[in-house]
């Protein structure tokens, strides 16, 4: 069971998917979605990019994957935990210091991202609620994230 406060609720348009949140590997992460995530901005956020065997990626206020959150972005906290199917991970441009708010689920194993982005979470569960969203680079009327609360 997750420890109280880190547990992430997504309420989407295809259902709730539930985040274990894990500040003993990223506590600056944890603690920077969780501040997003209690001002309420991942409420009606799009899923952005979401490429088919690979990952569901949102948290841009854009809707374009061009944008963060008004505070500064984040230092890296790379990780030994692995990119599976169920992982969550901050995206971040070339620079590994510049993770914001966008963040990724995988669909499945992509080890090649391992060590270089920083793992902070795991679906505990609906994941088959991931599976659902719509694919596209840029997605075509895409899912969202309705609200997403932390318990």
């Amino acid at each position: 069971m997750a420890e109280a406060g880190n547990t992430l609720t997504l309420e989407t348009t295809k259902g709730p998917v539930v985040i274990k949140m894990r500040p003993d590997l990223a506590p600056g992460h944890v603690a920077h979605i969780s501040k997003l995530v209690g001002e309420g901005f991942y409420d009606g956020i799009v899923f952005h990019r979401v490429i088919e065997g690979f990952m569901a990626q949102t948290g841009c206020p854009q809707g374009t994957g061009t944008g963060g959150s008004k505070y500064p972005n984040i230092k890296a906290e790379f990780n030994s935990e692995p990119h599976v199917r169920g992982t969550c991970s901050m995206a971040r441009s070339s620079m590994p210091d510049s993770a914001n708010s966008q963040f990724f689920i995988c669909f499945g194993e992509s080890s090649f991202l391992n060590k270089q982005y920083t793992v902070w979470g795991e679906v505990t569960s609906g994941m088959e609620n991931v599976d659902k969203i719509k694919r596209g680079e840029p997605v075509r009327e895409p899912d969202k994230i309705v609200a997403a609360k932390m318990s």
